[in-house]
């Protein structure tokens, strides 16, 4: 079986630069999903947004769960159930603008280093894109700027726990699902595993590696590659023992961005006698659909998005 990819960004710098972008060239081509090492964010700092995760979840946010399986009736689970998550989250946001100071339970200490570490990871994710561009043959920049609306990109994060589940036969920790917007960055609990992707018909563990960071592609980017690259179904399995922390940034088109492939690549694809087959369409409007369909397949979303093409033509910028 094939190793999941893992990346040293270290080898960037030097003579191993070739074979470090072939690395990822492979992983966006054939996983969706890699995990960086060496990525200047530091180990120490990383401890800390680990260790105050866990203290705010314990402090604000395990006794609403417990109440929340008690209401709902999971605790001892007999049938499946298919349209709830055993996860304990919140959101954060970032770009355009902030909602940390709204959230009223976040300790002081946490909410200076999570807008910190929004800040490390907005520049990671940057320079991810630029590694992309370079791979694909796109100019440097292209896709940040792709990503562009009229207030530049989206950019959030959502902070999850998955608690130990005693029935995780019966419900997952979240259930199987490609993401909607661009670069995903994510921090994970360095010994609980439970996250899975889909590769060639089988679930793969994401295994947790303490310090790195896991990135995957969401449909924005499988649109713009026109499908040289694609985003991944994955999943999490609530696990017995241990919770798992989960630190999601999604790194997003702004909404009132327009989605399509890129010309160049689509120059390179008539080339190769391939056609274009993605939509154009405004980033929100992808988004709209996508809350009522996130847990279904995602190639019924773009024929939507094209149908919806044919009827409202869209200007490019």
């Amino acid at each position: 079986m094939a190793t999941f990819p893992v990346i040293n960004m270290e080898k960037l710098n030097g003579e191993e630069r070739a074979a470090t972008m072939d690395k990822i060239k492979d992983a966006c081509e054939n996983w969706g999903f890699f995990e960086v090492l060496n990525h200047r964010i530091s180990p120490d700092f990383l401890d800390t947004v680990e260790r105050l995760t866990k203290e705010h979840y314990k402090k604000c946010m395990e006794q609403r769960f417990k109440e929340l399986v008690a209401s709902k009736a999971l605790e001892g689970l007999q049938a499946e159930v298919t349209d709830m998550d055993w996860e304990s989250t919140f959101y954060l946001r970032h770009l355009p603008e902030s909602n940390m100071p709204e959230i009223a339970d976040l300790a002081d200490e946490y909410r200076k280093v999570m807008k910190e570490f929004a800040v490390k990871l907005e520049e990671l994710a940057g320079e991810l894109l630029d590694l992309l561009c370079e791979n694909l043959g796109l100019e440097k920049g292209y896709l940040k700027k792709a990503f562009y609306g009229a207030r530049g990109p989206t950019f959030g994060t959502k902070v999850s726990n998955y608690p130990p589940c005693p029935t995780p036969d019966k419900i997952k920790g979240l259930r199987a699902h490609t993401d909607a917007g661009g670069i995903i960055l994510l921090f994970q609990d360095p010994k609980v595993g439970g996250l899975q992707l889909l590769k060639d018909g089988e679930w793969i563990d994401v295994p947790p590696m303490r310090h790195s960071i896991v990135v995957n592609l969401g449909d924005q980017l499988e649109v713009i590659t026109n499908g040289k690259y694609k985003s991944v179904e994955h999943r999490v399995v609530a696990q017995t023992d241990g919770a798992r922390m989960s630190i999601a940034s999604f790194y997003n088109p702004g909404s009132d961005a327009v989605i399509y492939p890129a010309q160049a690549l689509l120059d390179k694809d008539v080339v190769e006698e391939k056609k274009k087959v993605y939509p154009k369409f405004v980033f929100e409007d992808y988004m709209k659909l996508y809350a009522g369909l996130k847990f279904q397949a995602k190639e019924p979303r773009f024929e939507a998005m094209k149908a919806m093409e044919t009827t409202v033509p869209i200007a490019t910028v």
